[in-house]
């Protein structure tokens, strides 16, 4: 089982003793989704809406945490999953459906990823 949400980030270099040219790069930064159930599963929940971030500002800070780096901008680009993981996430937000106040993990999926998720094999 096997989830990486995708984010595309612009981040800058900076130094007080050397220049840089450019000081600016972009680069694609995959987190490992924990598996559903485990800590830290509803990553989904407090980050994302309709595919995009809830706090574009705020992410930026946890991103620049992850790199060490300053970052410009962070765009959410998709879950890439596997089978397996998408069946298990499925199962695990149908159990608390009420929770997200919606109809169906469907609908869950749709509120908090829009259609940016991705089947691997």
């Amino acid at each position: 089982m096997d989830g990486h949400y995708v984010f595309r980030v612009q981040f800058r270099l900076t130094s007080s003793t050397v220049e840089t040219d450019p000081d600016t790069f972009e680069t694609v930064v995959r987190y490992p989704a924990a598996d559903p159930g485990d800590d830290g599963w509803r990553f989904f929940e407090e980050w994302l809406w309709h595919g995009d971030l809830t706090d574009e500002r705020r992410f930026r800070e946890v991103v620049e945490g992850w790199l060490g780096v300053a970052v410009v901008s962070v765009r959410f680009s998709e879950l890439v999953v596997d089978e397996a993981y998408l069946d298990a996430w499925t199962d695990a937000v149908a159990s608390e459906v009420d929770r997200y106040n919606a109809a169906s993990a469907r609908e869950v999926r749709h509120n908090h990823l829009g259609s940016s998720v991705r089947v691997r094999e």
